[in-house]
């Protein structure tokens, strides 16, 4: 039953996807009136470079060999976007198409949505952990300076986090089992061994975690400091992937319930401007 209602979508789903085009879309010429309107499968086919009756089957969903470069060319040439090609691929029965590539800054909207958390910490952080945008609440909260470029190594040895946090040692494995399930969803890029190799060279404590192998995938931690200005602050970090911008993650700090720190969070941002 899951089978045929696959088959069903994507058949409906190809079917919708030639109807909103015209020949005219794709640079083919037009052959006279139509009595369907959009793209004939035989079109759908020669753009894609197939055969015409592999793409029917395609469309009819009998059981053929699918390739992720066949469905790739079939979204070219069906004008798919990012999310309607990975559509097609899971209708299919593929997993899910190769990532795009990694996104390096952020957008003036994406800015505004950090800078409007304040004076709730939040940033912004790229796949490697890299810092890409910053809000002014993390950095007077978390004291990240203009030489903390990434989450990771900052945890370790900025000096001020560490006298701040409560729970450094507590958390220090959890938050290097979690770089490290990160890295190994993108066991071909070699930056993660790089800033791996360049911390545990600097921190003893990083390499004898690290060497422990540890995984863990949570999005959710707890944070807790001790502020020199502000005192006690206990934070609920949520970590969210930005769909839209690939490797991007936004991670938001709230106040933790049953504590006083919204209060503090509020005197310290204001008597602190960057």
């Amino acid at each position: 039953m899951a089978n045929d209602y696959r088959h069903a979508e994507l058949r409906d789903f190809l079917r919708s996807r030639r109807a909103r085009l015209t020949p005219g879309d794709v640079g083919l010429p037009e052959a006279g009136r139509r009595r369907t309107p959009g793209l004939r499968r035989e079109e759908v086919a020669v753009l894609a470079g197939v055969g015409v009756s592999w793409y029917t089957w395609l469309e009819q969903g009998r059981d053929i060999t699918v390739s992720g470069e066949v469905l790739d060319a079939i979204s070219r040439a069906l004008r798919l976007d990012a999310a309607e090609r990975r559509h097609l691929y899971l209708l299919s029965g593929l997993s899910s198409p190769p990532r795009a590539a990694a996104a390096d800054s952020v957008t003036a909207e994406l800015r505004r949505v950090i800078d409007a958390w304040s004076p709730r910490p939040a940033y912004i952080m790229n796949r490697h952990w890299n810092f890409v945008a910053v809000n002014d609440a993390a950095r007077a909260v978390f004291g990240y300076g203009e030489t903390d470029q990434n989450c990771l190594v900052a945890y370790f040895t900025n000096e001020r986090f560490r006298a701040m946090s409560l729970d450094w040692a507590e958390h220090a494995a959890e938050v290097v089992s979690r770089f490290r399930a990160d890295a190994a969803q993108y066991a071909d890029d070699p930056e993660f061994e790089r800033i791996a190799g360049e911390l545990a060279a600097a921190s003893p404590e990083f390499a004898e975690i690290w060497a422990r192998h540890d995984v863990t995938a949570a999005d959710f931690a707890v944070k807790s400091i001790h502020h020199p200005d502000a005192g006690d602050l206990c934070f609920e970090a949520l970590k969210m992937p930005l769909n839209d911008h690939p490797g991007l993650h936004l991670v938001l700090h709230n106040p933790r319930p049953g504590t006083d720190t919204e209060a503090r969070l509020a005197k310290l941002v204001v008597a602190h401007p960057r």
